[in-house]
């Protein structure tokens, strides 16, 4: 099963990663109760402090990365809709002129459907952002309350049609497997997203992340998540719901009309270059043949100092040895429909997949119906992906 691959044909070839800049803007209105994200509430914020300091770390890493082809722009966060349009616009401006950025550069915004980060759509399509990205995350008020969240249901919808008419391209996000959902009630929610007529959607399970106020009520016993075989029903309910309609599921969360997948997303499942600026931001970019991890400063204040300071806010920036990058690969790359192709393990490792995993752990998980493997690429099958945590740490080993 694990035989020498077919020569590839030029449709084999691995698509492009692309190479990628995030912006990480660390400010909400609110620090929603499940989160556990670089977010951070402050009365006030100094926006062109904050655009000089950005500016100032965008430049840093251009000196050594000038030239590089751009693909995409993501302002994430926290709620980057809080930024002022014109630092969105310095930067993307700034990115033009430190390295080529493509043409047809998907740049997206992160926004929160509220009234008045809404009414500043028009700005940031102004300032060149052409995808936005909405956390609607319920259509139901008294989930909307639950999870902390600041619009309600119709608040939500009536963002989500100013995008679609502010912006070439929308996504929102929803999250499922809340306490007391059912596949039924789930199934409700979704036909009413679907009026929306979306091109795409990223469908996130709760999760009950450690330091959080959810973590600390679910440890009192007070928060209660549907269990294993409700969670298996909702997320199989949800891809094929979605695939009916046309929304395939390219990745584990995410659900979109063909062409419509988010680009920048991309290029993290295919384990391509990204340049990570801002707090807490992290990065992977290869400098000199060898692949790097970085990571900024988290703490805004601490940030900004490092920035006053040096020009950059870099805490780390290691080199990336084999098991390391075969590690990233495999979690990242199995995520994707498409799996992890031949050509990008043999352009981060210099080797096939036969070479880098254990014979048997790999058979195995084949003979299981999980994993395949053909002259194309390494990939989970849907009952892989059901599974895909336990998967990836059995192939691991």
């Amino acid at each position: 099963m694990t035989g020498a691959p077919a020569l590839q044909t030029r449709a084999d070839r691995a698509p492009d990663p692309g190479f990628g800049v995030y912006v990480h803007w660390p400010f909400c209105l609110k620090k929603c109760p499940y989160c556990d994200f670089n977010s951070h509430v402050r009365g006030a914020v100094d926006h062109d402090l904050w655009r000089r300091s950005l500016l100032a770390e965008l430049d840093h890493y251009a000196n050594e990365m000038a030239g590089r082809r751009v693909t995409s722009i993501f302002f994430g966060g926290g709620t980057p809709s809080l930024m002022d349009p014109k630092t969105a616009e310095a930067l993307i401006d700034r990115v033009a002129e430190r390295f080529d950025l493509a043409d047809d550069a998907e740049i997206t915004l992160e926004a929160n459907p509220t009234s008045v980060e809404a009414e500043a759509f028009a700005r940031f399509r102004a300032a060149g952002v052409n995808r936005v990205s909405l956390g609607v995350q319920a259509l139901d008020d008294r989930a909307l309350a639950f999870l902390g969240r600041q619009h309600s249901a119709d608040e939500a919808l009536a963002a989500v049609d100013l995008a679609r008419r502010a912006f070439p391209r929308m996504s929102f996000d929803l999250i499922t497997a809340r306490p007391g959902m059912t596949p039924e009630s789930w199934a409700d929610e979704l036909a009413r997203a679907l009026e929306e007529g979306p091109a795409h959607l990223s469908i996130y399970q709760l999760t009950i992340e450690p330091g959080t106020p959810f973590h600390a009520s679910w440890r009192r016993g007070e928060l209660a998540l549907p269990d294993d075989a409700t969670q298996s029903a909702i997320f199989q309910a949800t891809d094929e719901t979605l695939g009916a309609r046309g929304l395939n599921a390219y990745e584990v969360s995410n659900h979109a009309m063909p062409g419509q997948e988010s680009r920048h997303n991309l290029t993290y499942w295919r384990y391509g270059d990204y340049l990570g600026i801002g707090p807490g931001a992290h990065g992977r970019v290869t400098v000199q043949g060898t692949k790097h991890a970085t990571r900024q400063h988290s703490a805004p204040e601490a940030w900004l100092e490092a920035v006053g300071r040096t020009g950059h806010a870099t805490r780390a920036r290691d080199p990336l040895d084999a098991a390391q990058k075969r590690q990233e690969m495999t979690l990242m790359g199995l995520r994707l429909a498409e799996g992890i192709h031949r050509d990008a393990f043999q352009r981060e490792l210099g080797a096939q997949p036969e070479a880098l995993f254990d014979a048997d752990r790999l058979e195995a998980l084949q003979e299981a119906g999980y994993l395949t493997l053909n002259a194309q690429s390494l990939a989970a099958t849907a009952e892989g992906r059901l599974r895909l945590n336990a998967v990836i740490d059995h192939l691991l080993g």
